[in-house]
């Protein structure tokens, strides 16, 4: 259809005079607008000539919409969005209301982008973050891993039906079986519902907390986040190469705050009893097993052990 603004800016011409009165025509007999009419006969053929513009609008949105080219080539006014007319009584006379309303598409892509944004990733590539999950595929993928995948859409549905928890989950098994797999999924199924998480890689966030040392505020931020977090998980933990400043006063400052508060999750190829052991020795002061209890204490109270079994997939689709 032809700019329904430019026809009737040059009303003076015959021609597009006789082409306005034709275009008139075209949509009141449109199959958009006759069904309104016969939605509510209330309306009279004065106000749908005074509505014409909104009528335009609402027709070629409307046309637009079923020939969709995608959201990123939308031909509408205000991408996204169609025209929606309602009909209102106000005060006793009939009034034609129109609506910029979102489609489909744009609401998906508004969730994906708030998805996003309550997920915060340290060191992990995000595109992990940003996969189309799908519980059957993800269940069948390895029948060996199946058990935890169970446990990992149960503690899901758990959080969706009662709340955020206190209680967390440490996904053990072997390099390449699928553990930071698993735990992206829980962060993006949960983040759907409306929680923020962190994800941190260990091993190079350890490495990173040296620089860090020289920046106080950059430290006292990324701890912050951690600690508010409403689902914090610490991958691959056990790989790391421990200080004691890191273990005693980053580590134990946001555990202590998180227990009985908000959930940890963590994935190692170690299993508890060998992590501490881990915690218990750092490159500086040696073995301090009482310190790696203590860290502890403030770990393994709080999770339930889930066991990931399955071929190494690394380098291939979870």
């Amino acid at each position: 259809m032809e700019s329904l603004g430019q026809l009737l800016s040059q009303m003076k011409n015959p021609q597009l005079r006789r082409r306005s009165e034709e275009l008139s025509a075209e949509l009141l007999n449109s199959p958009l607008v006759l069904s309104l009419r016969a939605a509510h006969p209330e309306l009279t053929d004065e106000q749908l000539h005074l509505n014409m513009a909104k009528l335009y609008q609402y027709v070629n949105t409307n046309r637009h919409c079923s020939n969709c080219p995608g959201l990123d080539d939308c031909p509408n006014d205000f991408p996204g969005h169609y025209t929606k007319l309602t009909v209102e009584n106000t005060g006793g006379r009939t009034q034609l209301i129109d609506r910029q309303v979102p489609c489909d598409k744009q609401n998906q892509r508004q969730t994906e982008l708030a998805v996003k944004k309550r997920i915060h990733s340290f060191y992990v590539d995000e595109r992990a973050l940003e996969e189309g999950y799908n519980e059957v595929e993800i269940m069948m993928k390895d029948r060996e891993r199946a058990p935890a995948v169970a446990q990992v859409i149960k503690y899901i549905n758990e959080t969706r039906e009662d709340g955020l928890q206190t209680q967390g989950l440490y996904l053990e098994g072997h390099f390449g079986t699928g553990k930071t797999f698993l735990m992206c999924y829980l962060l993006h199924e949960l983040a759907k519902s409306g929680y923020s998480g962190v994800i941190v890689y260990m091993p190079e966030f350890v490495e990173d907390l040296k620089s860090m040392m020289l920046d106080n505020q950059k430290l006292k931020e990324s701890v912050e986040v951690m600690k508010q977090a409403d689902l914090l998980i610490f991958d691959d933990i056990g790989a790391e190469n421990l200080n004691p400043w890191v273990r005693d006063h980053v580590m134990g400052a946001i555990l202590n705050y998180r227990m009985n508060r908000k959930p940890t999750f963590y994935t190692s190829n170690h299993s508890l009893s060998a992590l501490e052991k881990h915690l218990s020795f750092t490159n500086k002061d040696g073995e301090e097993q009482h310190k790696g209890q203590r860290l502890m204490d403030r770990i393994a109270p709080f999770v339930d052990v889930v066991q990931v079994h399955g071929s190494n997939k690394r380098g291939r689709n979870q």
